[in-house]
């Protein structure tokens, strides 16, 4: 499991192209039959990908968290980004279709993920916060999560917002997670932006043509920064940050947080006079 570490938002001024790609960028999420892990000291987040393939893989605990297994002091947020696939959590299974969730909380044992065909394999997205009480595994189908339609087309960012973890949907400790995805035509996510210095965020760019390529803005609001991203690429964004961005094409995004509350409108609007 990769450590990344805290950063002031005084020393992120002052990185370089690559020093910013190294603390907040997240490449290669998806090996096969691997699990791939990292973890931030932004409110001990970890996020992850598993792509089993050929087999199926499990989730464990390591040293690194110091648990025997994985969700002995987490829950786990899932989102299938690949072919069908299935999620055995402690003996039941959950079948999970392109763009399915399924929350896992705390106190799970066993966590093994497979895909349904080697030809069309699963990739699971996976984000998981501390937790402090238990909470049901539950599913939630793409097709039946509601949805919420943002933005416009004059503006560039039509966009269709739908929340599956968050406090008036699946419960979880802290953990809030949902999707959002733009429209042909549209490229803007999250603009006007904002912060919450309540809690730190994740954004999981996906869907994105093999050639288009995402950039990410992020920083304090008066001292921006941008990352130039591609598909089924994570970055990891400071609660002091702003977390936005645009593409060469339409795209799809999940979205996670954890911290202070599972209030999603929990936000502190920047203007965009206020951008630098």
């Amino acid at each position: 499991m990769e450590m990344r570490y805290s950063t002031h938002p005084e020393h992120a001024k002052h990185f370089t192209t690559e020093e910013l790609r190294q603390h907040y960028l997240i490449q290669e999420l998806f090996v096969p039959e691997e699990v791939k892990l990292v973890y931030t000291h932004e409110d001990r987040v970890i996020i992850g990908g598993i792509h089993p393939v050929n087999k199926s893989v499990a989730l464990e605990g390591n040293d690194q968290i110091k648990a025997e297994t994985f969700l002995e002091r987490r829950e786990l947020g899932v989102f299938n980004v690949g072919g069908s696939g299935t999620v055995k959590v402690d003996g039941e299974t959950y079948e999970l279709a392109t763009k399915d969730c399924l929350y896992v909380g705390k106190g799970a044992k066993e966590l093994i993920f497979e895909s349904d065909s080697r030809e069309k394999p699963a990739k699971f997205y996976i984000v998981s916060a501390l937790a402090h009480t238990t909470y049901p595994t539950t599913k939630q189908s793409f097709a039946d999560v509601p949805s919420e339609s943002l933005g416009s087309q004059e503006t560039a960012n039509n966009r269709t917002l739908r929340r599956f973890i968050h406090d008036e949907g699946i419960q979880s400790c802290q953990l809030v997670m949902g999707m959002t995805t733009l429209e042909n035509g549209s490229v803007w996510n999250s603009m006007p932006t904002h912060v919450h210095d309540r809690r730190m965020e994740v954004y999981f760019y996906f869907e994105l043509d093999e050639n288009a390529r995402m950039f990410h803005l992020m920083g304090e609001p008066n001292e921006t920064r941008h990352l130039v991203m591609k598909n089924d690429e994570a970055v990891i964004s400071p609660p002091w940050s702003i977390h936005c961005g645009a593409a060469t094409g339409s795209y799809t995004f999940i979205w996670g947080m954890a911290g202070e509350n599972k209030t999603y409108k929990d936000m502190d609007q920047v203007a965009m006079s206020e951008l630098r």
